[in-house]
């Protein structure tokens, strides 16, 4: 029993310890939007610098020169830098990111929806179906500079 406590005491200390991990460029944006906040109006926003706060889902296996946010309603913005100007953690997978950069939108053919995704199964090693790709789509990146990646919080019960 004492083991357990002192295993559980010196979990809940390194946890009190646990830094956030800044990335990047100094964020310069006073407040971070929500992913379903920045894409109300994300034509509007094209172009200029955005910051946001979100759930991270994937990090580039390969440089980790790019990691994807999502969060409840099912929005998916990917984070892109130039290779080796930033190198995603892959252990962020699962915590909070605040991100800040400029906000690109694509219009991508069917084709070229294709090509990415084809592109990215082969890098994941993952099987890939382009039958399954019916349509062209728009998307939203953000060429990012700067990143904080929050420490892991585990919630008390």
């Amino acid at each position: 029993m004492k083991l357990r406590l002192a295993t559980l005491a010196f979990t809940f200390s390194a946890l009190a310890f646990a830094q956030d991990t800044t990335l990047g460029k100094p964020l310069t944006l006073a407040q971070p939007a929500t992913l379903i906040q920045l894409f109300a109006k994300a034509d509007s926003l094209v172009g200029q610098t955005v910051q946001v706060t979100a759930k991270v889902t994937e990090v580039c296996e390969m440089m980790g020169c790019w990691m994807d946010l999502t969060d409840n309603e099912g929005h998916l913005l990917r984070i892109k830098v130039d290779d080796g100007d930033i190198v995603f953690p892959k252990d962020s997978v699962g915590k909070t990111a605040i991100v800040e950069g400029k906000l690109e939108k694509s219009e991508l053919s069917k084709e070229q929806v294709i090509a990415a995704a084809r592109h990215e199964a082969e890098e994941q090693h993952k099987k890939f179906n382009p039958g399954k790709i019916k349509a062209g789509k728009t998307t939203y990146q953000i060429a990012g500079w700067g990143a904080v990646i929050k420490a892991a919080v585990i919630a008390a019960k």
